[in-house]
């Protein structure tokens, strides 16, 4: 019945962002890596039948949403899509080894993601002088990702980054103190990656604030089915790849663009004063917006005050 159930809601989900007008695509960025997106039906390539292109003034400024760890990026976006297609040509791709994005290549740091994630806008066509600039928003382990695209393309090819939930400024001393929030006896892998109900459950009280009264085992069990059932070797890779944590690889720096931080009041998973630390070491540019009574998904759990933010931030006339 779980299973069943989360078939329903992929079936809901793929029918919200084709109603709000974005499409599926595959890109082979090269022989071994390949990204699976959803993207504005504007960013298509033309019928190789018809030479039309379609004229620039027709076109909205691109924007880029990058998902965290879990589900694909088309679950995690479920509700900003509608609102933020009305605005901007949206790509919303899965990052490798989630949904259908996956690479040959030994590579599993957060900046690999980036590298694939540039090679997939420059094969959509999203760069500029060919489009305005694009704006990059990510949310936990898609924030990592988005600091990197911003900084690889510079502020000439990325307009404004959104970092939502995700500490730059992560380190081992952040990960023990997770464990300890978890209860301990666990290691992060476990946490970020469960593999049983109970698991599940745990990391649900880290991660959202308005816990539910009850949730059905089965439908527990249909979640871990889904989250598991592909690349989870792949999966434990990513986590012990991620760069920031390794001080020696990784020096958190300002970003040249401006910068919005949105975090949920009460996030376990990346507590509040992290988001303080991450602000002052970004720069000038960098604004902080802390979402009350949300936890680690505010962009689900308030999505009308998220989605104010956002737009308020994407749409607002540049500064001189």
């Amino acid at each position: 019945m779980g299973f069943s159930l989360l078939s329903l809601i992929d079936l809901f989900v793929r029918r919200a962002y084709t109603a709000a007008g974005l499409r599926p695509h595959t890109v082979s960025i090269d022989a071994d890596t390949t990204v699976q997106c959803w993207i504005s039906s504007s960013l298509l390539p033309p019928p190789s039948s018809s030479g039309d292109v379609e004229p620039e003034k027709t076109k909205k400024p691109p924007l880029l949403l990058i998902h965290g760890f879990g589900t694909s990026g088309t679950f995690q976006w479920r509700s900003q899509i509608r609102t933020l297609a009305a605005h901007f040509d949206v790509i919303v791709p899965d990052l490798l080894f989630f949904g259908g994005s996956t690479t040959r290549s030994p590579q599993r740091s957060e900046a690999f993601q980036a590298d694939a994630l540039v090679a997939l806008l420059d094969a959509l066509g999203v760069r500029p002088p060919r489009r305005a600039r694009v704006s990059v928003v990510g949310t936990s382990y898609g924030g990592f990702v988005a600091y990197h695209v911003a900084r690889k393309m510079g502020p000439e090819q990325v307009d404004r980054v959104v970092i939502a939930s995700s500490d730059l400024l992560k380190g081992p001393e952040d990960d023990r103190a997770l464990l300890e929030r978890a209860g301990g006896g666990a290691s992060v892998d476990e946490i970020m990656l469960p593999r049983t109900p109970a698991d599940m459950k745990r990391l649900g009280r880290l991660a959202v604030y308005h816990q539910p009264r009850y949730v059905p085992e089965c439908i527990l069990r249909g979640v871990l089915r889904s989250m598991l059932k592909d690349n989870l070797q792949e999966k434990l890779e990513l986590i012990k790849g991620i760069s920031i944590s390794n001080k020696d690889e990784f020096q958190l720096t300002p970003l040249p663009q401006q910068v919005l931080i949105i975090w949920g009041e009460h996030d376990q998973i990346f507590p509040l004063e992290k988001a303080f630390q991450i602000q002052k070491r970004l720069g000038e540019n960098v604004r902080l917006e802390v979402v009350e009574k949300t936890s680690h998904l505010p962009q689900m759990e308030d999505t009308k005050k998220f989605n104010q933010l956002l737009l308020g931030f994407l749409l607002d006339a540049p500064k001189s």
